[in-house]
């Protein structure tokens, strides 16, 4: 599905029939899909460094919840061709959704479910601890059930490979944080659907072991752009040629940490459901529609006739009839999503709504009244410490969706009620 762009000069500005492109003499453009959605300009200007990169293919394309990121911004779909930026794909590699939709409905479901939360959260660890003399983080297992060493078997050998080449991953949380679900917006949900039908639904990634892996090849490519003396439009841009040595080392981890990061959720996924089963005391079943994918990721991909690294930081496959998920806020909707094979995004579209606060902005401004109504009626937790991830940090998610609409259609619209948040 390709669009016509009309000639319409704006400043720096072209408007397009479906996205805005933002062209500079010297870059490649950037197409943004954020029609009637906040773009701040310094997501702009992020963006317009990307887009000096050499090695870009074609442009770079932003989705709706395009938002400052710390590297490369988030809400971004970067291609490339015969280099790849770390510090773009981040350090929580594989990040992703998963969801399932089970056989019970809402009427299966008890009045009170502050029971069922408190299940969730004795079943999967989350949140995170300052680790004291003989105790340990409560994020993280202290001796990893059955279950867990069942999923890490297929993980073990490429990560006893891995750390031959690089020692320090051994002591990183590897195991201890496999189904575990960690902090800030990573979450467990249930949700109804427009039919009332029950989903279990959850955000989370590769954890500490995957940060590690990220930030060690992150510095490493810095290093490099100072040894060649490279000068880039920012530091964080520094990149790994495809050929040398460290990027071969650099995708097979990325690709490890995305399988550990798809395993993580699948085993909180497990653990839930059993947690909801054993609250609710009836049988259900929990395999009748479900979606894994990531949102921080790497792939090797075919766009217009060429092979293409294609970097999504905070952005989702979305190749025709390919299942996703775009998750709202805490109080807000999510949708189950059907890609429609836009070739102009590269066959993309959000992962979210996207932050219109940064967390300090909104602990700052945010009531815990003001709170307290945005979440009323969902089972979660409502004190002054989750105040960052309160659903007005958040772009509007109708309008997020309104905005792509040439890029995913909905399947199911999704409205938690209970919440578990780390």
């Amino acid at each position: 599905m390709k669009q016509q762009i009309q000639t319409e000069f704006k400043n720096d500005e072209y408007i397009g029939n479906t996205y805005e492109v933002l062209h500079e003499k010297g870059s490649v453009p950037i197409k943004s899909w954020t029609r009637n959605v906040p773009f701040d300009e310094n997501s702009k200007n992020q963006l317009r460094n990307i887009a000096k990169m050499p090695f870009i293919h074609k442009w770079v394309a932003a989705m709706p919840d395009v938002h400052l990121g710390k590297g490369a911004t988030i809400g971004s779909v970067i291609p490339t061709v015969g280099a790849v930026i770390p510090a773009a794909v981040g350090v929580d590699l594989g990040c992703g959704m998963m969801a399932v939709k089970t056989s019970l409905t809402a009427s299966d479901l008890p009045d009170n479910l502050s029971a069922m939360r408190s299940a969730i959260e004795r079943a999967v660890p989350h949140g995170r601890s300052a680790r004291r003399r003989g105790g340990r983080d409560k994020g993280a297992w202290g001796e990893a059930p059955k279950d867990v060493l069942a999923a890490w078997a297929p993980l073990d050998e490429a990560f006893k490979i891995m750390v031959d080449k690089f020692p320090f991953l051994k002591n990183t949380n590897n195991i201890a944080h496999l189904g575990t679900l960690g902090t800030g917006n990573h979450f467990i949900e249930v949700c109804l659907d427009e039919a009332d039908a029950v989903w279990i639904m959850l955000h989370s990634g590769s954890r500490g072991v995957g940060n590690r892996i990220g930030s060690h090849f992150i510095e490493q490519a810095k290093k490099d752009m100072e040894r060649y003396f490279i000068q880039l439009p920012d530091k964080d841009l520094a990149y790994i040629p495809e050929g040398s040595d460290m990027f071969r080392e650099y995708t097979l981890s990325v690709a490890w940490a995305q399988d550990f990061a798809r395993i993580n959720r699948e085993v909180m996924m497990q653990r839930t459901i059993q947690a909801v089963s054993e609250t609710l005391g009836v049988p259900f079943s929990a395999d009748v529609e479900a979606v894994n994918c990531h949102h921080n990721y790497i792939s090797r991909e075919n766009h217009y006739d060429e092979n293409v690294w294609v970097t999504r930081k905070g952005a989702v496959s979305a190749r025709k009839g390919e299942m996703g998920i775009i998750p709202g806020s805490m109080g807000a909707k999510s949708f189950i999503v059907r890609g429609l094979g836009n070739e102009e995004s590269f066959c993309s579209c959000s992962h979210g709504a996207g932050r219109v606060m940064s967390r300090t902005q909104a602990k700052k401004e945010v009531s815990l009244a003001q709170h307290l109504k945005a979440v009323d009626g969902v089972e979660c937790r409502k004190d002054e410490s989750v105040i960052d991830e309160t659903p007005s940090a958040y772009k509007p998610i109708e309008k997020v969706m309104e905005a792509q609409k040439d890029l995913v259609e909905i399947v199911h619209t999704l409205k938690q009620v209970v919440c578990v948040k780390g």
